[in-house]
């Protein structure tokens, strides 16, 4: 049986007919992601312009990436593989390039318009790329077996409502972060994006918060 970097490749080389400019995403390190509970995929909306071709997403990640969206990322693996804790935030305040590339590693990472954007992702070509993709962007997402799927951003989290054929109203936790699950049986959650102008502590404990009341359930 192929393996899932195997079936990312062949995927993204059908990707890049349609998009020639097409960056590679999904798996950082597929024996580390298999092996980790919860598998989380984490779906973002696009990446910078790297200004190289050849540069990809997940070859980024397992170097440690940047601290600015994946030192929140990352404080939020611990926090969801971590789930029966309260982990203080003097233990996640601080984030090494070591620690970061450790939870990284165990992640899957996507965007939904594979085509490099800026700094500020322009709504409309990201919607008009997710209408095009859209048979693509559900065929890669499928391929990661996900227990959670952070969705983040809102943008995102409308795109994947036609991307996994998810229902268009979603129940909510008792503090009001949005959720349903899909048909693999995997939970979507409608977060903010790593970077949002929010106190980093407030984003790692409202994730984990949301993610902890509905896995509960799961018992």
């Amino acid at each position: 049986m192929a393996t899932i970097r195997q079936r990312e490749q062949a995927l993204f080389r059908r990707w890049k007919k349609r998009r020639p400019d097409c960056v590679g995403d999904g798996v950082v390190d597929e024996g580390v992601y298999l092996a980790a509970r919860p598998r989380l995929l984490f779906v973002l909306k696009e990446v910078n312009s790297p200004g190289n071709s050849d540069w990809d997403l997940r070859d980024f990640l397992a170097k440690g990436g940047r601290s600015q969206t994946w030192n929140n990322v990352t404080r939020w693996v611990e926090g969801l593989r971590r789930l029966d804790s309260d982990i203080p935030w003097s233990e996640l305040a601080s984030i090494s390039d070591e620690r970061r590339k450790q939870a990284l590693d165990t992640i899957a990472a996507v965007n939904l318009k594979k085509d490099p954007g800026g700094s500020t992702t322009k709504a409309k070509e990201l919607i008009s790329a997710v209408a095009q993709d859209r048979d693509l962007l559900c065929e890669q997402i499928r391929l990661y077996d996900a227990d959670i799927i952070i969705a983040c951003g809102s943008l995102v989290a409308g795109q994947l409502v036609s991307v996994l054929d998810l229902p268009a109203s979603w129940p909510s936790t008792r503090r009001g972060i949005q959720h349903c699950e899909d048909e693999s049986g995997a939970i979507v959650f409608a977060y903010s994006h790593p970077e949002a102008r929010v106190h980093n502590s407030l984003l790692h404990y409202g994730l984990v918060d949301a993610v902890r009341e509905v896995w509960a359930r799961r018992g």
